[in-house]
């Protein structure tokens, strides 16, 4: 991996022709130099080498790779003990809030991931060529040494970091130990997707060497399988489990897109039944593919892109429905089911399919039913199930046992590889346990390693442990609050640039109503992930609640969980739900248990803060007397939270 398609000191640019140093970034992309791309290239060997002279001090280095997001920002200067991150818009003629952004995530991704950067000032820079003379911008540092982005014209740069330099007169830094400092980055389930199917390794995105190695691990050992499986035109069923946070929905995906881009004629297909996810990859995928053909200097095409990311992301009810249209293998003959555990259960299947398709007598669950699809293949096929588990919101969710007693009672003729950790009691004659389907190292973001356990904690009830781990979150802010208003505030002050932020709310939190919270009023999933600041549709407009359908699998880098009276505390935790006029009591297990869940996955979706609103309640609505709230305001303080 090349961190740098071309790193140079200031004092070795003379010496270098225009063609040399072409030729050296030329050399190290992995496809065909594009004429736009040759085009910005040559702008920036010119500008270079002005810039070298008016900074002889100057470390440079250009397409330096930023892992998290998939890119290559242009240019990155060390000099004068601060790092300056740069972005050409070349043809520009106006310093637009977007690419503003994109370069203040460049900024942000080196300030969290790259350690070296940790404790250095990080200034980043938007240069649009066609702009003139800009004012002077005045420095705004944000607490942790990474300022807000400044706009320039290709003229004022090296005047402008001169003076800073000057100003700051921070201590130098060592650019090789600099240079040589370890990326962590952890990138949301959008990045790493986008980062996956631009062609990028798991390597490049992976947080720690244990985690990549970890991964391709995995990835290498399902391949291998696979190959296998062509070779001696059999079926194989791999279960691939792992430890919280290990990234088992990113190994799926680095599968997928590592057989795709190997062995297009496989069509291999990421399929998952978490509809919202499904929707919010298949745009992002689409977008971010026009953005990088459009740097190219292409003309992409929208309504094509989605359909390519769409065959490669499905819904897994789609494909289901699909398959009862006809009695033919379907063209996918490697199908990764995400979150496998999740599939229906006979009872839930057949209601289904009866009542909902037509189907009548239809006696199958859905393991057995996707099973009976893929053994269509006349040769070889190949499932990949991952399975999680303790997040559980759905009725009529099966387990993977009823993928192994399927295979016991219907394809014993099936090859399964499993992990040690996977228990069953199942009779499968051709069974494997391998250590290589087991993801044993946590890659979970960065501030939050220890939030799951805290948020099992509070939970389950327990206070002591809930503080006990609190105090190990010394990153990751934990507050709550009576005033939405403020929440709201302190949301919009902790984003920056490219990071995302919104309010989070149970399904059943019926009585938010009265604070602009309307559950009811469903969000357009990939529109409140993916759409900019400016519309209102998105997250970060603060205006529409995400609740725990929407937002399982997805995350945020700062959330507010506004808390309602279905969850309160009294001996212990009490689940009601709403109807008509009023609260009724849960006393079903299993609808408890869900409710329980719903607000562990809404705790949980928060990568750098967290704060939670609870209302103060009105004494004269019964349905939100102050004594449903109350409660629960004074426990999550008892148990570590902040007031603001």
């Amino acid at each position: 991996m090349d961190r740098a398609y071309l790193a140079i000191a200031a004092t070795e640019v003379a010496a270098s022709s225009d063609n040399e140093l072409y030729g050296q970034l030329a050399r190290k992309l992995p496809f065909e130099v594009e004429p736009t791309q040759r085009a910005a290239w040559e702008y920036q060997i010119e500008h270079l080498r002005e810039l070298a002279q008016d900074l002889p001090d100057a470390h440079f280095f250009i397409e330096f790779l930023i892992p998290r997001m998939g890119r290559r920002a242009d240019l990155i200067i060390v000099t004068g003990g601060i790092v300056f991150v740069v972005e050409y818009k070349i043809g520009a003629r106006r310093l637009d809030r977007s690419s503003l952004d994109q370069v203040y995530g460049y900024g942000l991704d080196l300030k969290h991931f790259h350690e070296t950067s940790h404790h250095l000032p990080i200034v980043p820079i938007l240069v649009a060529s066609e702009v003139g003379e800009c004012p002077t911008p005045v420095i705004d540092w944000d607490v942790d040494g990474l300022a807000r982005p400044v706009g320039l014209g290709p003229s004022q740069l090296a005047n402008f970091i001169a003076q800073l330099v000057i100003a700051e007169d921070r201590p130098s830094i060592d650019v090789a130990h600099w240079f040589a400092g370890r990326y962590r980055p952890t990138p949301t389930i959008v990045e790493a997707a986008q980062a996956l199917y631009g062609g990028h390794d798991v390597e490049e995105i992976s947080r720690s060497e244990a985690g990549a190695e970890n991964l391709t691990r995995t990835s290498d050992y399902v391949s291998q399988v696979i190959e296998g499986a062509k070779q001696d035109r059999r079926k194989i069923i791999c279960f691939i489990t792992g430890v919280p946070g290990s990234g088992k929905t990113l190994a799926g995906l680095n599968l997928a897109t590592a057989r795709q881009r190997a062995h297009s004629e496989e069509h291999a297909v990421f399929l998952s039944g978490n509809g919202p996810l499904v929707e919010v990859l298949r745009e992002a995928l689409a977008l971010d593919a026009v953005a990088r053909a459009k740097d190219a200097g292409e003309r992409p095409s929208k309504v094509q892109e989605h359909r390519r990311a769409s065959a490669f992301i499905q819904n897994i009810h789609h494909f289901r429905d699909e398959a009862l249209a006809s009695d033919q293998p379907p063209v996918e003959k490697v199908a990764i089911f995400d979150e496998a555990q999740r599939a229906w259960d006979v009872e839930q299947t057949s209601k289904f399919m009866q009542q909902k398709r037509g189907q009548r007598g239809f006696s199958m669950s859905e393991p057995e039913f996707l099973l009976s699809v893929m053994d269509r293949h006349p040769d070889w096929c190949a499932i990949i199930c991952l399975v999680g588990g303790g997040q559980e919101i759905n009725t009529g969710e099966a387990g993977i046992d009823e993928w192994l007693r399927a295979i016991e009672r219907s394809f014993p003729h099936w090859d399964v590889h499993v992990s040690p950790t996977l228990q069953h009691g199942n009779a499968i004659a051709n069974i494997t346990q391998s250590e290589g389907l087991h993801l044993s190292t946590s890659i979970r973001s960065f501030r939050a390693e220890k939030l799951s356990d805290f948020v099992g904690h509070v939970i389950a009830g327990d206070v002591e442990k809930a503080r006990q781990v609190q105090a190990e979150l010394t990153h990751f802010p934990l507050l709550v609050t009576r005033d939405l208003a403020a929440a709201r505030q302190w949301l919009r002050s902790m984003r920056r640039g490219t990071e995302r932020a919104g309010l989070l709310a149970s399904s059943n939190a019926a009585r938010l109503k009265p604070h602009g919270i309307f559950v009811k009023a469903k969000i357009e999933p990939a529109k409140w992930f993916l759409a900019p600041l400016d519309d209102v549709r998105s997250s970060d407009a603060l205006e529409d609640a995400a609740t725990e359908f929407d937002v399982q699998g997805l995350e945020l880098d700062w959330a507010c969980l506004c808390w309602d009276a279905n969850f309160r505390r009294g001996a212990g935790w009490e689940t009601h739900q709403f109807r008509g006029s009023r609260w009724e009591q849960i006393s079903d297990p299993s609808r408890q248990a869900y409710l329980a869940n719903s607000y562990r996955v809404l705790m949980t979706r928060a990568r750098q803060g967290l704060i939670v609103y609870v209302p103060r309640g009105d004494h004269e609505d019964r349905t939100r007397p102050g004594s449903f709230y109350d409660p629960v305001f004074e426990y999550l303080m008892a148990a570590g939270l902040s007031e603001l």
